[in-house]
Formats: structure tokens, C-alpha cells, sequence
């Protein structure tokens, strides 16, 4: 990721892409699969359905309880705003008309695979990072740059874990 000299207002965003040898149905199961994200990712720890659901569902909502060293720990609701079986699957993070933070997967058909691209929203509105922002607001770019690096590093990381789990499955 390059220095884009980013504030948070300008609501960056940032995305990763893999290729992954397994049809969009297979990758779509594991994407979709709310409890399986903890399992990869670095900072979130656990997820729960809201709302009497249990499988992803456009308006269904979701906790999610996160930990990270220099943030702390803190619990968000999401949203699901985006599910279309086997082609995409977001969240807004708080109010999904003014979100903290959105993330989407996006699965597009190619060849015998599926090239699966993660991709993730700060702002508009306050997130955790807002705090941080407020404490020292002459670091704001690199607050930013480093947070978007945070994402950028845990997505790749996501996304190899999928490719692994998928793949190892055929």
C-alpha cells in the first residue's frame, strides 16, 4: 500500500484479490460464514447473530467482539448489506445509512476458480480510530495510512487462509 496522504473524511478505502482454484459456491460458503472470521483474523474474536438469525441474510445483524493492542477491546453490530449468493457479501459496522466501516467480498467466476477480492470502508461516521485522530489531529494521514495498513495486512491474511481452506477441501 502506498502513502495516499489520506484523512478520514476522505473515507479511504483499501482491497485485496486473490485467485482461488474452487467454484464461487465453495469460496461463497466459507465468505458467508460470520463464525468462521474470528477463526482468521487477527482481531476479531468473536461473532454472534442478532435478531433470532443464523445464516446471512440481507438487514441481518450481527456482534462482533474485536481486540487490538494499541485500540483495546470493543463490541460493534453489523448490518448486512450486501448478499448475493455466490457473487458478494457485506457489512456495514454500526448504522448502515452512516457506517464506521464497511467490508465486502466479491466473487467473480474465472476459468475453473473464483477470484475473491476483500475490501473494507473506514467512516464516514466516528469508528475507534476517530479517538486516536482527536488525541493528536498533526498524525491524522498517518494514523490513517497505518490503520488502512493494519487492514490491507489482515485481508491478505484472510484471504490466504480462505484460499488454503478451500483449496485443501477438494
Amino acid at each position: 500500500m502506498e502513502w495516499t496522504g489520506q484523512v478520514y473524511a476522505d473515507i479511504p478505502t483499501v482491497s485485496v484479490s486473490t485467485y482461488i482454484d474452487a467454484s464461487a459456491e465453495q469460496v461463497w460458503a466459507l465468505v458467508s460464514d460470520i463464525h468462521l472470521m474470528p477463526r482468521l483474523s487477527s482481531e476479531l474474536q468473536e461473532v454472534e447473530w442478532l435478531d433470532g438469525a443464523s445464516a446471512p441474510r440481507p438487514g441481518g445483524r450481527f456482534i462482533g467482539r474485536s481486540a487490538h493492542p494499541d485500540l483495546g477491546t470493543w463490541e460493534t453490530t453489523s448490518t448486512v448489506v450486501e448478499c448475493k449468493a455466490p457473487q458478494s457479501f457485506g457489512w456495514a459496522v454500526g448504522d448502515p445509512d452512516h457506517p464506521s466501516s464497511v467490508w465486502r467480498f466479491t466473487l467473480t467466476r474465472q476459468g475453473s476458480g473464483t477470484a475473491l477480492e476483500q475490501w473494507a470502508q473506514m467512516g464516514p461516521a466516528r469508528s475507534g480510530l476517530t479517538f486516536a485522530i482527536e488525541a493528536m489531529p498533526d498524525k491524522e494521514q498517518k494514523i490513517v495510512f497505518v490503520r488502512l495498513r493494519e487492514f490491507e495486512t489482515g485481508m491478505k491474511a484472510n484471504l490466504a487462509a480462505l484460499k488454503d481452506l478451500v483449496e485443501q477441501e477438494q
